[in-house]
């Protein structure tokens, strides 16, 4: 309710009189501070009801931002992110997955109960016309939704989806860690032999952080049900199990002191457990990791840690078969905190995901670098947190598990008696392309990559020559050359070339007035260089090679240029 003028000054009077009276008594300055501060609400608000006034309320000033966690991509960049999910999509196809889409937002019941502690990281939206809806998570449990919805009769699926999901966490930018990012998911659904759709992926996923050359990665490797049996044979009891789970995956993050203290402190865990685990999830390896493990008689004669060891032994000799055991690593500490998963769980990592200090595969002690709070000025009880970049690393590019119950529960959730429902064994991986962006884009930037597609510039010596300039433009594009031209009747020639090499086209193909009624056109050849770190334009006096227009089509594919062109290069070493 507004307070009207005369209530706001009879407020103004009493405020005024118990301020003097705090300031000469010398009370506490907070209370003094608390006092000054209504005054000064009094007064706006009362300014605020006098139209025209010099005090009245100015229009509150537009701030021009992005909301916190996201960010704009200007044409370079995004030409960079681009080639990646390009990259990405080839692979996905290249193994043989299907495209599917799923709306941004859910209703909130369809995300709810399926993120464990990460939960209170979904978006949520207001009310939407008698519907509770919150933006995806990721695309897991979209997929698990759709796949309910049909019946579960889609079995034996590849799918694939490429899109932005939504979490609200403290984000660290330079790092590629958002609030809004893009997320590339392969899974593969239905009922197969053990462990074969479990190595697909995981040969699916190095092809493509290899043809992404991100640098030398580790794909680590955990079990779900070797997890939950070491957690059991520690004693930990059956309610504290997915609990425990999410703080042992910490473990990348913290040191083992911390992570040991949140499972007594805070878990409720029994000391001696806790010790136990310890001396299992610092151990990482490859098969000789395994054969221990099939050593300790303790373990193994936990039915689902046997189960999951066994299962890890079947995958090891698929990923012979695959050539890429040498980028996986068994790893007892990676835990992925998700309630969905029930087997195989994975995280690809580079040195770059670790915080400074650390490398991304050392053991969880000595410490790793906490990333650091920024002191601030408070803004509100609201108000996030802010994180030292500095000392944060980019975390996993990618990770990814199986999740064999997710489409059962929403067939048993969906269905009016509350009975089982049809389950679906699935699998799948999810691409953080956001962080690999994040690794490339310097390395983009150093190798001079390309930022646009255009190939061909064509421009008029002469009288402008407008018509036969968009005709030849027409012609190079429908014979798949992305071509242009400076949108004005008669450019002077310098402004042209000027614009051509603005968006690094690698072909001038010059018009003049005699060569077209002789048939010919000139293409001269545009190359850039490196001088003192910063990509520059080669000058040179080369006037051209003047060829039958007939040819150009031909002679411009036939370039060592064009055959590279998907690369995305544009300085050649």
């Amino acid at each position: 309710m507004t307070s009207t003028p005369d209530a706001l000054n009879a407020e103004l009077a009493q405020q005024t009189e118990l301020f003097n009276r705090l300031r000469i008594d010398n009370s506490d300055p907070a209370a003094l501070e608390e006092s000054r501060r209504r005054l000064g609400e009094i007064k706006r608000e009362l300014a605020a009801l006098k139209p025209g006034g010099k005090d009245a309320k100015k229009k509150e000033r537009l701030l021009l931002k992005t909301p916190k966690g996201t960010r704009d991509y200007g044409p370079g960049e995004m030409f960079c992110r681009d080639y990646v999910e390009r990259i990405v999509k080839e692979c996905f196809v290249l193994y043989g997955g299907a495209q599917l889409d799923t709306p941004v937002f859910e209703r909130k019941d369809i995300l709810a109960g399926k993120y464990g502690e990460d939960a209170k990281l979904i978006f949520d939206l207001e009310d939407q016309g008698g519907e509770q809806l919150a933006l995806r998570y990721d695309h897991t449990v979209p997929l698990a939704r759709y796949l309910a919805m049909g019946g579960v009769t889609n079995t034996q699926s590849k799918l694939w989806q490429v899109g932005k999901v939504y979490r609200r966490d403290n984000p660290v930018m330079s790092k590629g860690r958002m609030r809004e990012f893009s997320q590339a998911d392969f899974d593969i659904s239905g009922q197969w032999d053990t462990m074969i759709p479990d190595a697909e992926l995981l040969s699916l996923l190095c092809t493509i952080l290899t043809r992404l050359e991100v640098g030398e990665f580790t794909v680590k490797v955990n079990h779900r049900k070797i997890l939950d049996g070491i957690f059991e044979v520690c004693g930990v009891p059956p309610e504290k199990i997915r609990p425990i789970s999410s703080a042992v995956d910490k473990l990348d993050k913290l040191p083992w002191s911390d992570v040991r203290k949140e499972m007594i402190g805070e878990k409720g865990l029994d000391a001696a457990s806790a010790d136990k685990i310890g001396e299992y999830v610092k151990h990482k390896g490859g098969r000789p990791l395994l054969d221990q493990l099939l050593a300790d008689a303790t373990l193994t004669a936990n039915a689902k840690a046997k189960q999951g060891l066994d299962e890890i032994g079947t995958l090891f000799t698929f990923l012979d078969a695959y050539k890429i055991t040498d980028k996986i690593l068994f790893d007892l500490s990676l835990a992925r905190g998700l309630d969905y998963y029930t087997g195989l769980i994975y995280e690809a990592i580079v040195e770059a995901s670790a915080p400074p200090g650390l490398t991304a595969t050392e053991k969880p002690d000595p410490a790793p670098a906490v990333p650091k709070k920024k002191s601030r000025k408070s803004g509100g009880a609201d108000e996030d947190e802010e994180i030292d970049e500095s000392q944060v690393g980019v975390g996993s590019i990618a990770a990814g598990g199986r999740y064999d119950d997710l489409v059962g529960m929403f067939t048993a959730a969906a269905s009016s008696d509350g009975k089982k429902g049809a389950g679906l064994p699935c699998i799948g991986v999810s691409i953080g392309l956001d962080r690999i962006f994040a690794l490339l884009w310097p390395k983009w930037v150093e190798r001079g990559m390309r930022s646009k597609e255009v190939f061909a510039y064509v421009l008029a010596a002469g009288d402008g020559l407008l018509p036969e300039r968009m005709a030849l433009v027409q012609e190079l594009r429908a014979q798949g050359i992305a071509a242009d031209f400076l949108a004005k009747n008669k450019p002077k020639l310098n402004a042209q070339f000027a614009a051509g090499e603005r968006d690094e086209v690698p072909y001038a193909v010059i018009l003049g007035g005699e060569e077209l009624k002789a048939g010919l056109v000139t293409v001269k050849e545009q190359r850039w260089e490196f001088v003192d770190g910063k990509k520059a334009k080669v000058e040179s006096t080369d006037k051209g090679t003047q060829m039958p227009r007939a040819e150009l089509v031909q002679w411009l594919k036939a370039t060592e240029t064009f055959r590279d062109w998907s690369g995305g290069r544009l300085i050649r070493q």
